[in-house]
């Protein structure tokens, strides 16, 4: 098949865009994964071998429509998904990834004169700031990435590069950059043994980046009270952060992944992390993943013990999050933010490539992106982000996530007084349980026989999908809530309904 006519190639695109974008749009049937026989024609259905002459645009385009797309499942696009922190692809974002697609830019080398993509970054990472209710003289440095596991390697190599290089000062050792001149040599020249990275219950892409970065996943360590491992041990992490033969990072979980809870509960806790940091050299990096967008809600009392989770990470180096969870844009998309604009230079530049700046006029305060993240190509994912900000702004963004957490909470007080359920981690009353809950509501089955096939037998329903974890070593059920498709009522009576039901059976 040729494609020798760029209009029929566009009328095609459209075509199919329109018919995606009212699929993607209209309301989601009940049965949030595929049927057994969906799945299984679409796979019966994929080629043994590339055919010779190609099958055409409107057969391949049948086949993916009739064949695969039903074995999908509804991660993105029903509100009853809630078993990971998914998210959803809000009309405006939905929109703009249409045109990302269609126009295909890459957005690695800023270039004024080329395309304005880079400009469009640069000022969708600003929005995104300003969500955030950020110093953008602070924090207006960074760019977006294909995740939070990738934001996540961004703030510990920028904090690899920090606090290697501070621990060689102190010992009167000038040392350049860990990618200048590899890991080895720098901890060698800085006396050290290695790096740690000290946390509470981190998220496993910590350990992923750790083990990327030559940290090594051993050394993510969990510095954690006896009594309550969301929250740091402030004599045991200065202890960690006295060694000599360390360099520490400090990682704040913002936003805990089976409880949604937080490490620290106001900005006197960030207060003290950022002094014990500066005073034994340590980084400071947010793993913000869904927590971070907290502070985007107003200040009213109703949210006010979950905003104090978010309070002080301004006074943090590094920020990770993912715009594919709380902000309501496709994957794959994150955001690394920086107050060290010039740290993720040292790690990431892209040098002896002459011929991707000799186009560059200066003057410009835009970083080429390839200097200061993974990618020396990418796709345009700051489009869908700029345009769902800029359509829904800091009010419907508030109201987006008030109703996430308004269902969050309903389900938790119902949880709390069920006779055939516990809701996780233990309160003393039901109005410290309400006042912790942001967006996920973990919980178990008090039998033990239920509650060893408790997330299976939620599934089976069709009607929403669960997540099964553990938590202090039993095994329990999480509930993320954060599509923006979500309405607290109905929503409420599903899934309360589904619980009932697999209780009584």
């Amino acid at each position: 098949m040729h494609l020798n006519n760029p209009q029929n190639t566009i009328d095609q695109q459209t075509d199919l865009q329109h018919e995606l974008w009212q699929t993607a749009m209209s309301p989601w049937e009940p049965g949030v994964l595929p049927s057994a026989e969906n799945l299984a024609r679409a796979r019966a259905s994929l080629p043994n071998a590339l055919p010779a002459e190609g099958n055409g645009f409107e057969s391949t385009k049948a086949h993916i429509l009739n064949d695969i797309v039903p074995a999908f499942n509804g991660g993105s696009i029903s509100p009853n998904y809630y078993g990971f922190i998914t998210g959803g692809v809000t009309p405006a974002a939905l929109f703009a990834d249409n045109v990302v697609s269609a126009y295909d830019q890459n957005v690695q080398v800023h270039l004024q004169g080329h395309s304005i993509v880079t400009d469009v970054e640069s000022s969708a990472l600003g929005l995104l700031v300003d969500l955030l209710r950020l110093d953008r003289n602070s924090w207006h440095n960074g760019l977006f990435t294909t995740g939070g596991t990738a934001s996540n390697i961004l703030g510990l190599a920028c904090g690899r590069e920090h606090v290697l290089r501070t621990a060689a000062s102190k010992k009167g050792v000038s040392i350049k950059s860990v990618g200048e001149y590899g890991l080895f040599e720098v901890i060698q020249a800085a006396g050290l043994s290695g790096i740690q990275v000290l946390s509470t219950l981190p998220h496993s892409s910590l350990g992923k980046a750790a083990g990327i970065l030559g940290i090594g996943r051993a050394n993510v360590k969990n510095v954690c009270l006896e009594n309550n491992p969301l929250r740091f041990d402030l004599k045991e992490l200065e202890k960690e952060l006295a060694r000599s033969d360390k360099a520490s990072i400090v990682a704040v979980s913002c936003g805990e992944v089976n409880t949604g809870q937080f490490a620290t509960t106001g900005d006197e806790e960030l207060r003290t992390l950022r002094k014990l940091c500066d005073e034994y050299g340590a980084w400071l990096h947010v793993d913000g993943a869904f927590g971070i967008f907290c502070r985007a809600l107003d200040d009213s009392e109703e949210f006010a013990s979950i905003k104090k989770g978010c309070e002080g990470i301004e006074l943090a180096d590094s920020i990770a999050g993912d715009g594919h969870k709380l902000l309501n844009v496709p994957y794959d998309c994150g955001f690394f933010l920086c107050r060290h604009s010039e740290e993720a230079n040292d790690v990431f530049q892209n040098a002896n490539a002459a011929y991707l700046t000799a186009g560059n006029t200066g003057g410009s305060s835009i970083p080429s992106p390839l200097n200061i993240g993974v990618e020396n190509s990418r796709r345009f994912r700051a489009l869908p982000a700029y345009a769902s900000l800029m359509a829904y702004g800091q009010t419907g963004y508030q109201e987006m996530l008030q109703r996430q957490i308004r269902l969050a909470r309903m389900v938790s007080g119902w949880l709390f007084n069920h006779p055939e359920y516990n809701l996780l981690p233990e309160s003393s009353s039901k109005d410290e349980a309400l006042s912790n809950t942001f967006m996920v509501v973990l919980f178990s089955a008090k039998s033990e026989q239920l509650n060893q096939q408790l997330a299976a037998k939620i599934n089976e329903t069709s009607k929403m999908f669960v997540s099964g974890t553990s938590w202090q070593g039993r095994t329990a059920c999480r509930i993320a809530i954060s599509n923006w498709r979500v309405e607290e009522e109905r929503d409420f009576a599903l899934i309360s309904g589904v619980l009932d039901g697999v209780a009584q059976a």
